[in-house]
Parts: structure tokens; sequence; C-alpha cells
């Protein structure tokens, strides 16, 4: 692994959010200013080809990335501020494995995101 993609892993280790690809490089240049955009983008599809990142659309038209490795959560986005909240909810799991099993199936996985705006207070 070159030292780029070394520091590309590094900031995407260290990522809280859901950073897109031009995220991804503002972090990582800021760290090695010789770290380019084309570099950026080759990294995140090898990493996404080798199962270490997900892509993530939420319909804004930026493809986003998280560790594929995380515990399971589901992400509600705030479609006024783009902004993407994890969750999880033992109630909707347990509901996701019942209606499975109603169907005569047994749950290997799911997705889960919701999208919506904050409620104003009443």
């Amino acid at each position: 692994m070159t030292d780029q993609r070394r520091t590309i892993a590094g900031v995407l280790e260290t990522s809280n959010d859901h950073p897109d690809v031009e995220e991804l490089y503002a972090r990582a240049s800021a760290q090695d200013p010789r770290i380019s955009i084309a570099t950026v983008y080759r990294t995140v599809k090898l990493f996404e080809e080798a199962g270490i990142l997900e892509k993530l659309e939420f319909g804004d038209g930026r493809a986003r990335y998280e560790d594929a490795d995380r515990d399971h959560h589901d992400h509600l986005i705030d479609l006024s501020t783009g902004q993407v909240i994890e969750f999880v909810d033992p109630e909707i799991e347990a509901l996701q494995e019942k209606i499975a099993a109603r169907l005569g199936y047994t749950l290997k996985g799911h997705k889960l995101e919701l999208y919506g705006v904050k409620a104003k207070p009443e």
C-alpha cells in the first residue's frame, strides 16, 4: 500500500460521518498535499472492490462511503441539511425478522434508510 493510500485509509478510519470523494480528498490532501483527487477516486474504487468500503447513495447525487466492517446500523437522512444519522432500533430489527419469517424467509441482511425533516416544535 502506498503512503497516499495509507493516508486515505486513515482518513476513512477516523471518519465518524459518511464522506463523499470530495470530502475525503479535502481531508486527505490537508494531511498530504501530494494527494490528487484522481488518487482518492482510484483508492475508493479499490477499497470498495476489496470489500473494505461500502458505497452509500442517499438520492442526493453524491456517493458516500463508510467502513464495510462497522456494526449493523440504519440511517436517517435529514433532507434539509443532508446530515446522515446512524441508529439501531431493536424493535425495527425484530419486526424485520418477523416479517421475513412470516413470508418464509430467514433474513440474512437488510438496509433501512429513512428520509425526513426536523419536526417543528409545537
